[in-house]
């Protein structure tokens, strides 16, 4: 009985055996049932046979939009070839099982030389439709991370009613060697609070939480916070976008106590006396609230405990380089400057603070307004040796100038030039016989003035 009870026993694992072998060899050289390459059934044929089947296969060059037909153009062949066979076996791999499977799989078969005559049209055709359907249509709003008052919230992302195009048009171009295209449009989805993306948008915005910077401007040292300098901050594509307005007051506080554009101050002349300037004039620096915002974020999220306010600096003028920045000494004049005095008529260089160089001037008449040389802190914009100037006189007539020696101080065109056509030299003729603006120079003065003088140094006028 035991002997018996064996053999049966044995028998049915060979039986086994045999069915497994038989299925095994069945699914490893045959598709499964609900298998599709490039639309083209190939369920339960070999890879040969599959091939030939999608190669044989006229491609209709039909597009279905949730199941309507879009487009319909003419019949062609199948570009595939020859070549393209063991691409087959490949995409056999990506379906197979060890036993029969009913599961759909929709495979491809990119050919060597894919045949896109129609593809443009096709594409066209899904856009056209995609844009009537999303005609209305709300679009989704994507749940976002957001750094304000030193705290990151995340916002909740709203639904919409528009139609996901990049989507589906990622369909037809996965489908391009279908003989029919199928494409489902479906509602694009926003960006969930627990999204991978909003998920890192929160990480990297914590990152800029409790930050410290010290923010030197010349010798003067701030102490700076997140707080103090982002107001709100989102991360989007890989980047911070910042609103830093928060910064803008610290930046204003530090213009009034440093900053040297713009501003009346108090300075003794080479006569002795002390005087107050006007607040006109192009020389000296303010910082950008803008600049210095994006310096402060960028030093934050890049984990820098120091930056220089140096890049964050304006002037204006000519060449808005005449800034002084760093200049510390004499209210931000430094030591080397030139001085015109209108009531003196007359001028000093002072190089390293001492004074290289003096000259008798004649400045603008003061008869006519526009003539004037106006008072105020400006700057050297530029020197020429030799130079011609061209302007309009008082009487509309044009004139042009040859001179020797040009360094212009001003944007209206005010300079230092030698005057050889002058002949009134007296310390009254600016009153009524003065010049356009420009400090005119005896000619035999006019080479020692201009080499004392350097671009971009100040020029007090007073």
């Amino acid at each position: 009985m035991r002997f018996q009870l064996k053999h049966v026993l044995l028998a049915i694992i060979g039986l086994l055996v045999i069915v497994i072998g038989i299925n095994w060899w069945h699914q490893a050289h045959h598709f499964n049932r609900n298998v599709t390459v490039n639309g083209i059934n190939v369920g339960g044929l070999t890879t040969k046979q599959a091939f030939q089947k999608v190669k044989a296969a006229k491609n209709t060059n039909r597009v279905y939009l949730n199941g309507d037909l879009i487009y319909d153009g003419p019949d062609s062949g199948s570009s595939l070839t020859a070549t393209d066979e063991a691409k087959m076996k490949n995409v056999f791999h990506q379906q197979f099982s060890f036993f029969p499977s009913r599961k759909v799989y929709s495979l491809q078969i990119k050919p060597t030389k894919q045949d896109l005559s129609q593809y443009d049209a096709k594409k066209a055709i899904v856009q056209t439709t995609l844009q009537r359907m999303n005609k209305g249509r709300q679009a989704p709003v994507d749940a976002y991370a957001e750094l304000r008052n030193g705290k990151v919230t995340v916002h909740k992302g709203q639904r919409g009613t528009r139609i996901d195009e990049q989507h589906v048009l990622k369909q037809l171009s996965s489908q391009a060697s279908n003989s029919k295209i199928s494409l489902s449009a479906k509602q694009q989805q926003p960006l969930s609070t627990n999204s991978k993306t909003v998920q890192n948008e929160k990480k990297q915005l914590q990152k800029l939480i409790g930050k410290k910077v010290n923010y030197q401007v010349e010798k003067q040292t701030y102490h700076l916070t997140t707080a103090d300098v982002i107001t709100s901050a989102t991360y989007k594509d890989g980047q911070y976008h910042y609103d830093t307005s928060a910064v803008d007051k610290k930046i204003k506080q530090i213009n009034q106590k440093q900053a040297t554009l713009g501003k009346a101050f108090k300075f003794k002349t080479p006569e002795g006396k002390e005087i107050t300037t006007t607040k006109d004039g192009s020389y000296g620096w303010k910082i950008s609230a803008e600049r210095a915002g994006k310096t402060l974020v960028d030093a934050i999220a890049a984990g820098k405990s120091s930056v220089n306010a140096k890049t964050d600096i304006y002037g204006i003028g000519y060449n808005r380089r005449g800034t002084g920045y760093g200049v510390t000494e004499n209210d931000g004049i430094g030591n080397t400057y030139a001085v015109i005095s209108i009531a003196s008529q007359h001028a000093w260089f002072y190089k390293d603070g001492k004074c290289v160089d003096e000259v008798d001037v004649v400045t603008g008449k003061m008869s006519n307004k526009a003539d004037q040389t106006p008072k105020g802190v400006w700057y050297i914009m530029y020197k020429q040796s030799p130079s011609v100037l061209r302007g309009t006189s008082d009487n509309g007539s044009k004139y042009s100038s040859k001179v020797q020696y040009w360094a212009q101080f001003t944007d209206s065109g005010c300079g230092f030039h030698d005057a050889s056509w002058r002949h009134n030299w007296s310390k009254i003729a600016y009153l009524n016989d003065g010049s356009n603006g420009c400090a005119n120079m005896h000619p035999s003065d006019a080479a020692g003035a201009y080499n004392s003088l350097e671009v971009n140094e100040p020029v007090i006028v007073c």
